[in-house]
């Protein structure tokens, strides 16, 4: 009997697991800039999907979405899997390579200077100094190779492509609206809710460029998939089972 309760309380553990809590951080500066990031945990993979949720038009390059700041508690070392057009999304003006634009966007953490005080951050441009070269796999999509410019930024969902200076319009590739990073390492049982904070989306191809803090969600009570409810449901009758054979003793 001590093995089935040992037995029960394990799939009571791994029920718990699955009702890690997404966040969505959302930011606006009041006008035409307006982005949105949600941080999911699957497993031990950080699933963020970064958005361009502005119906305005890009004109200029400080319109352009090109990193998310972010921290995540513990300061894990994640390592980047891939970075993929989200559904809907399109590439302009270059290569779309199957979604996969991996070869133009980075992940660092451990940042020191990022805004917001973030420890973690993902970005299609240098931001001189905090980035570098792209490292989500996949082929350099346009030059240089290096992060510089805004090459694979993210344009608005609202954009008119045919308007703006040469650098919205032409000059470089952009990803009209979403892409969705894949991060690996997390610790077992990371709740995305309780554990990233700090987050911020930054336009452009520098820092002083604007840089727009996120606003978190109020708590919602989660609500767990169907397979979590039926592990914690045969947690919860094994150990209901094993309290009645206890009694009739």
């Amino acid at each position: 009997m001590k093995r089935f309760l040992a037995s029960a309380l394990i799939v009571l553990g791994m029920a718990a697991q699955g009702w890690a809590t997404p966040i969505t951080i959302n930011g606006t500066n009041g006008s035409n800039l307006s982005a949105a990031a949600t941080f999911a945990a699957s497993g031990t993979n950080l699933i963020v999907t970064l958005t361009n949720t502005s119906t305005s038009d890009v004109l200029v390059p400080a319109d352009i979405l090109t990193a998310v700041f972010f921290t995540v508690a513990g300061d894990p070392t994640l390592t980047p899997v891939s970075a993929l057009l989200n559904a809907g999304s399109t590439v302009h003006f270059g290569p779309v390579n199957g979604g996969n634009v991996g070869g133009e966007w980075q992940y660092k953490n451990h940042l020191s200077g990022a805004p917001g005080g973030a420890n973690e951050g993902i970005s299609s441009s240098g931001l001189s100094p905090l980035f570098s070269s792209a490292n989500f796999g996949g082929a350099n999509l346009q030059g240089p190779e290096g992060l510089d410019g805004l090459q694979y930024g993210i344009t608005s969902a609202g954009d008119n492509t045919a308007v703006g200076n040469a650098a919205v319009t032409g000059q470089f590739a952009l990803i009209q609206s979403s892409v969705v990073f894949t991060l690996s390492g997390l610790p077992i049982g990371f709740d995305p809710f309780a554990g990233i904070s700090n987050v911020s989306f930054q336009y452009g191809t520098a820092l002083t460029e604007p840089n727009i803090p996120g606003r978190r969600p109020p708590q919602e009570i989660p609500v767990p998939e169907p397979g979590t409810i039926m592990l914690l449901g045969g947690g919860l009758l094994g150990m209901a089972f094993y309290g009645k054979r206890r009694m009739r003793k």
